[in-house]
């Protein structure tokens, strides 16, 4: 098998952290337009795509496209991000 070069690696975080950004975008419309972050549709989009997510980084960190850590990095800033959103609909309501 092939050795995984610098650039699949950069390319493999960079799709990663778009798909990442997407998931972030999403939530935000729907907690601007669609739904409260109560309802369980809310809860159903966010827990399917954070769901999606984490196999891609597994997949990715299987692979050695990524490391262990970026992954969990990655999953944890989206967390943090996530969960201000929520606070901050929370706090609107």
């Amino acid at each position: 098998m092939p050795e995984v070069t610098e650039t699949h690696r950069d390319k493999a975080y960079a799709l990663l952290k778009a798909d990442a950004d997407r998931i972030l975008k999403l939530i935000e419309v729907q907690i601007e337009n669609l739904t409260m972050p109560q309802c369980p549709l809310y809860e159903e989009v966010l827990d399917t795509q954070m769901f999606g997510l984490s196999r891609e980084i597994d997949f990715a960190v299987r692979l050695n496209l990524i490391n262990e850590n970026e992954g969990k990095a990655l999953l944890e800033n989206l967390e943090r991000q996530l969960n201000r959103l929520h606070e901050a609909a929370q706090n609107s309501v």
